[in-house]
């Protein structure tokens, strides 16, 4: 298996496609980097050099205690931007990889990246707050915490029919379902309930340092990651930013709406 170790000597699961520019995708909760495979396979056909990596503690990269916070994960992304020497890249973070990417490019620097993306992402601020009415209440993170300590199998099993909106008038196959709860199950307990407390981070001051073109993109009708503190915020924040909503789509946009998805992240990365 290719790997990178991480600063703390964490070995990363890496996948690294195709050539040409390079494109970086960074994940979702609870997934790994097998969730980007329709965009990942079509990036690279089309050539770009497609890295995507499985964040500590998920997939196949290692599973250490410690290291579940933005810090440490902005510091794993440039662990594997520098060890594959990409320079010119453009960085792209999903749900909960929004956070990796708004903490790059504060912390540091936005080193080498042309472009970056915020798909369904939780920056700039997920949390309900007296100055962000519209975030996620803390009381309803901790509850997923306790249910993910109770019967963590059973929690994401119910966890990715919200996550793909089944019932709306996308949703996905029972493929799909399956597929996800097995990515979610690879990951270590402590992985999938400390990162929550992540989510909880204020990346407000980060967007400030975006100096590159990005893209953002949400579903109207994500009901994980609500649009309006998240995508919305993040696009009147971002001084370079261009927001396309997907109408009553849902949080897992990049498999109910693959085709589009990947075709917006191409038009994005010409």
């Amino acid at each position: 298996m290719p790997r990178i170790e991480a600063a703390d000597g964490t070995a990363l699961y890496v996948k690294d496609w195709g050539q040409g520019r390079p494109v970086v995708l960074i994940h979702g909760w609870p997934l790994n980097a097998d969730s980007w495979e329709h965009q990942a396979y079509h990036l690279a056909k089309a050539g770009h050099r497609v890295v995507a990596y499985d964040r500590r503690g998920f997939g196949r990269s290692e599973q250490p205690w410690a290291g579940y916070d933005y810090d440490t994960l902005s510091d794993d992304l440039a662990s594997v931007i520098d060890a594959l020497g990409l320079q010119d890249a453009a960085i792209v973070g999903f749900s909960m990889g929004g956070g990796e990417v708004s903490r790059y490019m504060s912390r540091h620097q936005g080193r080498n990246v042309r472009k970056a993306a915020l798909l369904g992402s939780i920056a700039p601020y997920l949390v309900q707050a007296t100055d962000n009415p519209d975030g996620v209440p803390k009381d309803t993170l901790q509850g997923m915490q306790a249910a993910l300590v109770k019967d963590r199998p059973e929690f994401l099993k119910g966890f990715f029919k919200s996550f793909y909106g089944q019932g709306l008038l996308s949703g996905v196959s029972e493929g799909v379902l399956h597929w996800s709860l097995h990515m979610a199950l690879l990951a270590s307990p402590r992985a999938t309930i400390a990162c929550i407390d992540a989510w909880q981070e204020d990346f407000r001051v980060d967007l400030a340092a975006f100096d590159v073109p990005t893209l953002v993109i949400h579903g109207t009708s994500d009901a994980i990651v609500p649009i309006d503190p998240t995508g919305r915020a993040a696009a009147k924040i971002i001084p370079q930013a261009k927001l396309i909503e997907y109408d009553g789509a849902p949080h897992g946009f990049l498999a109910t709406h693959a085709e589009r998805a990947t075709q917006d992240l191409l038009d994005f990365l010409a």
